[in-house]
């Protein structure tokens, strides 16, 4: 499933690095997150405002931000393969996709193109985060769980805050918390789901 979702990144990427600016730009114009689309503008096409909701997650900025994603993607996305399989982890990544947009849209007040990864892949941080909020919960009670939310949360943060200066503000934050807060609830569902059945 790594290998799936990585290609579906890397080849529209390596098609837009090699082609020229204009077919990235009619790439974004069609498949990029435009908050607009929400807002009374006009799509390309039937059903962009929907589709926007997932294709966004699939481009990128070019290479230096597909590399860095695609890394994330590897190194968070392997532990939760193995804990949840591929149908779980595919289910948790689409709907970490789904919430970080869902967010962006309500937070977002620019009128410029999202793109990236980086939803869903800050939802597989958050899943991670509730496995082990889960874990503590078990073996200490509340107030384990809760010191187990609040270091990597903060670390989350203090990355947020150094990318938004280092790149000017060019940071769509409010998909990272909405991914994240999507994958810490898809992972408790996924987990009271396990114990259930």
């Amino acid at each position: 499933m790594l290998v799936l979702l990585v290609l579906v990144c890397v080849i529209p990427e390596a098609i837009l690095s090699i082609s020229s600016g204009y077919f990235r730009g009619w790439i974004y114009q069609n498949f990029a997150f435009w908050p607009g689309l929400l807002q009374g503008w006009s799509g390309n096409y039937p059903g962009q405002w929907a589709l926007m909701f997932v294709s966004y997650a699939f481009l990128h900025g070019g290479v230096l931000h597909l590399s860095f994603n695609m890394l994330t993607l590897v190194s968070l996305g392997r532990p939760l393969v193995d804990a949840l399989g591929q149908l779980r982890f595919l289910v948790l990544y689409l709907l970490s996709a789904l919430g970080g947009a869902g967010v962006y849209a309500l937070l977002a007040h620019d009128p410029v193109p999202m793109v990236g990864a980086s939803g869903a892949l800050f939802g597989l941080a958050g899943a991670l985060v509730g496995e082990q909020i889960s874990l503590a919960r078990k073996n200490g009670g509340a107030a384990a769980a809760w010191k187990a939310l609040i270091p990597p949360s903060l670390f989350l943060i203090g990355i947020n805050v150094v990318m938004y200066v280092t790149l000017s503000g060019q940071l769509a934050w409010q998909t990272h918390l909405g991914g994240f807060l999507s994958g810490l609830a898809v992972m408790a569902a996924l987990q009271r789901q396990q114990h259930e059945s």
